[in-house]
């Protein structure tokens, strides 16, 4: 028998792995881990369950988590964003499409009859706030020179950076960012008035007829401003089921939305920056969304799996952090980061309570001026609704990513439930427990909050799930068995 000394492996996390693997009921932990495919940050939780048959009080299944080798149970974090946990992000992904897919072909309770409706594509961009880096083209396809005269390439750092950071509007930039979801809103109001204005009728009128539904989502440009894309949908007044009049048209939709995106305006007063008007950008863009099948490019299934690609984006796309700058030691200067569970230094105090200079943060100086204007407008009083220093790390945006309305298609919590209960069953089947019937079974439970992330070794046990996961993902895609 080999015995093998661990004070002489240097790693912790080696370390730990070795431990875990030689404990009793190791195949337990790898079979939670596993399950959680690959999650990097997973909640811990210690409690209990048991399935009760009321009829007759028989406990026909018991659960505690002290049976488990580390004590606790995992579940998964569900973070949405790709930065902070590419599996649950991918998960959330999967969802959006589904949600999205739905709202144009029809299934998840919306009939296929849905994909006969007037549709469009649109997105809508900021304004510009200062010459920036970038790659245009002509209308060949060709590259041509920035205004700096240099042909960047596209990894280049420097785009969508400001050739003046001196003369570049960062106020306006955040305000903006900040104003964003108010923007949208407004667009939404102006489309249906617009939409009854090519109809020749009163909003009234036309809300009696149709209905505009519609799935949007919020990606960051390398400048760090926001924009939106949307599937905007017109339907009967009952929604998915009954199709609009049939001279409400993609022409009257798509001509409502260039109008309604021209006149959206929003005004910022302050005395200490002076008063903004703040719109959309002149590069608006919007095409009708053709059927699967169909040669285009803006098909029903391209837009689902575009959509559905930015909605696990987040700020950090833009070269910024993915986490909040906020915290209670340093009264709002910065962040107590929790990773895995245990305390990190502040991000911007060094969990010294006293704010460190923002240059020490790991972004780029256009980055770094957008927060530093965050931090400098969210002292003053006119924008504290705005809540500009909690959400420095988005550059000002705090609106949700993704967002629909309430007639479009399906929900997330829908498809979630689904899935609970796909799971459900077969945690029931492997227990090896009869038919439950709901109405007469009751489960009873207690959970407490333990803490977040795994040990080293299981982190390493974890990032190998995930690696696994992903190179079978990749075979298939190619073409694999």
């Amino acid at each position: 028998m080999v015995t093998l000394d661990l004070r002489h492996v240097a790693s912790p996390a080696v370390r730990d792995l070795l431990h875990l693997v030689n404990h009793p009921d190791f195949d337990r932990a790898q079979q939670q881990i596993e399950r959680l495919g690959g999650c990097t940050e997973p909640v811990r939780l210690i409690g209990r369950t048991a399935t009760v048959d009321t009829a007759t009080g028989e406990v026909l299944r018991s659960y505690t988590t002290s049976e488990e080798p580390t004590g606790s149970l995992l579940t998964t974090c569900g973070n949405r964003r790709a930065s902070r946990c590419p599996a649950c992000s991918r998960l959330y992904a999967a969802d959006t499409y589904h949600l999205i897919r739905a709202g144009l072909s029809g299934g998840k309770t919306v009939p296929d009859t849905v994909r006969t409706h007037p549709r469009v594509f649109a997105t809508l961009t900021p304004p510009s706030f200062g010459p920036v880096h970038n790659r245009p083209t002509t209308p060949g396809g060709d590259i041509r020179p920035c205004r700096c005269r240099k042909l960047h390439e596209p990894t280049d750092a420097l785009i969508g950076t400001p050739l003046n950071h001196a003369t570049y509007d960062y106020e306006g930039a955040v305000l903006f960012n900040a104003h964003a979801s108010a923007l949208w809103a407004r667009f939404t109001i102006y489309l249906r008035r617009e939409i009854a204005a090519q109809l020749g009728m009163t909003q009234k009128a036309a809300h009696a007829i149709l209905r505009v539904s519609f799935a949007k989502v919020a990606e960051y440009q390398q400048r760090g401003l926001v924009h939106f894309h949307a599937v905007i949908r017109l339907d009967g007044p009952d929604g998915t089921s009954q199709p609009p009049p049939p001279y409400a048209t993609v022409a009257v939709l798509t001509e409502a939305a260039r109008a309604a995106a021209a006149r959206v305006r929003v005004m910022v007063e302050s005395d200490a920056v002076g008063d903004r008007e703040l719109g959309w950008g002149e590069q608006f863009d919007v095409r009708e969304i053709a059927s699967f099948g169909a040669d285009a490019e803006f098909t029903d299934q391209a837009v689902a799996a575009y959509v559905a690609k930015y909605a696990t984006k987040s700020a950090d796309a833009s070269g910024t952090l993915d986490r909040s700058l906020f915290c209670r030691p340093c009264q709002g200067r910065g962040a107590v980061l929790l990773p895995h569970g245990a305390p990190l230094p502040c991000a911007a105090c060094g969990g010294t309570g006293q704010a460190r200079p923002l240059p020490r943060l790991a972004v780029t100086r256009h980055v770094r001026q957008m927060i530093r204007t965050c931090w400098e407008l969210g002292r003053l009083p006119e924008f504290a609704d705005l809540k500009l220093r909690k959400w420095a790390h988005m550059l000002g945006f705090r609106g949700h990513f993704s967002t629909k309305s309430r007639s479009y298609s399906t929900t997330l919590g829908a498809l979630r439930d689904v899935r609970r209960a796909w799971r459900t069953e077969q945690a029931r089947i492997r227990a090896g427990l009869p038919d439950l019937d709901l109405t007469t079974t009751l489960v009873v439970g207690h959970w407490d909050y333990l803490g977040s992330g795994y040990s080293p070794g299981a982190a390493l046990l974890a990032a190998h799930v995930w690696h696994s996961k992903e190179l079978k993902r990749q075979f298939a895609a190619e073409g694999g068995c």
